[in-house]
């Protein structure tokens, strides 16, 4: 056996629990700081294209969680978001490395799960800005794009996992 390991078989790249928490950290800032934009450049309620045909901008204030889930349950969804990031975080921290997929997902999953989490705790809503304009789909915000992602990262790691076990 080289010193590499078993010839032919795949190094797998990992992440550090401190480089989870920081693209964590990372994606909590873009976040507020997107919101904390919106409430100050949009007119509640008023579109605003920004990308023709495609994404208009207009500020909500969303009480529920997606797709209308939920609605006027701040608290119930406050508590859920401060329950899954300690649950995450705690996730994260059990292990120094990750494999690069499940310690983005996690990373993602955290970071997008604290920024509607503070929305939630601070104003008593999650404020939602960005509207697709060709199809009927729910105005979200930057934290439901990374909690979207945190999705399709787990998708990949659980079929490269099993892609692992078959290629065995």
């Amino acid at each position: 056996m080289n010193p590499a390991g078993r010839a032919g078989q795949r190094t797998r790249r990992s992440l550090r629990r401190e480089a989870l928490l920081l693209i964590s950290v990372a994606m909590v800032i873009l976040d507020q700081w997107s919101k904390h934009w919106a409430h100050s450049a949009l007119i509640l309620g008023r579109p605003m294209p920004w990308i023709p045909g495609l994404l208009q901008l207009r500020l909500v204030k969303n009480t529920g969680a997606a797709f209308s889930l939920f609605t006027d349950s701040t608290l119930f969804l406050g508590v859920l978001s401060l329950l899954v990031t300690l649950g995450v975080g705690a996730w994260i921290w059990r292990q120094p490395k990750r494999d690069v997929w499940m310690g983005l997902a996690l990373a993602c999953l955290l970071g997008g799960t604290l920024g509607n989490g503070i929305d939630r705790w601070r104003l008593g809503y999650v404020t939602d800005f960005l509207e697709l304009v060709p199809i009927q789909f729910p105005i979200f915000n930057w934290a439901d794009v990374v909690i979207n992602v945190a999705v399709v990262c787990f998708a990949i790691d659980a079929f490269r996992e099993r892609r692992g076990h078959d290629e065995s």
